[in-house]
């Protein structure tokens, strides 16, 4: 695909209380050299489609090649420009009453390239918005917010940044696993070194792996599952006391799954129970 595309979208006082809202998305069959000394008024991502250039941020020279993109907060300086004959682009332009906070909680790098393998959605998303646009009001408003929210979390299930593996990656990874606490979760045996065996890995490494993911251990997210096992289980059937429903999902003591229970659900089981009706 060659055929350049810029859509700009109206934005209402309205707009500029929501979370997020879009001003722009673009492609550019060959994108020429940019210099913004004042940075940009807005969030705004641009990746290479194809061929490379060179991003200069705050004074440090950075190289862009297809499947890399970068992120800039408003008002950082910086400048582009081509490296090779053709070098294609996307962009998308967004702001919002928690844009900052929203790029922070998903853990996007910002002024540092993100990359991603080519088979992936954000190889071709390019094409797929050449296609979806219609009318300007397609994407104003809630419509807009929705779609800069679906790319942002693109990023952050397919990015790689400083050698990272991306998020789609680990969970791919680690699907044995998820399928072991599926269907294991009520083996009270069931622990760090079993899943290590699965996945053929040591303990250690494991924990690494679940961390980069989840942020938790492996056992701690078993322990949230069966706490979540649990859940089910105390709404479904009403007749079943606490303590088979602590059996049922994996504890073999009471007194440590009321505990458990309340430290993961901030209640007990029976007043979990409750909240649920009689």
């Amino acid at each position: 695909m060659n055929t350049s595309y810029s859509r700009h979208f109206v934005t209402t006082e309205w707009d500029r209380r929501l979370p997020l809202y879009l001003t722009s998305i673009g492609f550019s069959g060959h994108q020429g050299a940019i210099n913004r000394e004042s940075g940009f008024h807005s969030f705004h991502w641009l990746h290479t489609v194809e061929g490379s250039g060179e991003f200069i941020v705050n004074g440090k020279p950075m190289k862009l090649y297809p499947n890399q993109g970068f992120l800039l907060k408003p008002g950082v300086p910086h400048s582009y420009y081509p490296e090779t004959a053709v070098w294609s682009t996307w962009y998308m332009t967004f702001d919002g009453a928690l844009a900052n906070p929203i790029t922070a909680s998903l853990d996007i790098q910002q002024n540092l390239p993100i990359s991603w393998d080519k088979e992936c959605p954000l190889a071709h998303i390019h094409e797929q918005y050449n296609e979806k646009f219609g009318y300007s009001f397609d994407f104003a408003g809630m419509n807009g917010s929705l779609e800069v929210y679906a790319f942002l979390s693109q990023i952050k299930q397919y990015g790689q940044s400083s050698g990272q593996r991306s998020l789609s990656k680990g969970h791919e990874r680690l699907t044995p696993i998820y399928l072991l606490i599926e269907e294991g979760f009520s083996d009270p045996n069931l622990g760090l070194g079993t899943m290590a065996d699965t996945l053929q890995v040591s303990p250690q490494y494991l924990n690494t792996l679940f961390r980069s993911s989840w942020g938790i251990s492996p056992y701690q997210y078993l322990v949230q599952f069966r706490i979540q096992k649990s859940k089910e289980l105390l709404v479904a059937d009403r007749s079943r006391t606490v303590r088979d429903i602590s059996r049922a999902v994996g504890f073999q003591d009471d007194s440590h799954f009321i505990h458990t229970f309340h430290k993961v659900a901030g209640m007990t089981p029976n007043q979990f129970r409750l909240q649920y009706g009689e």
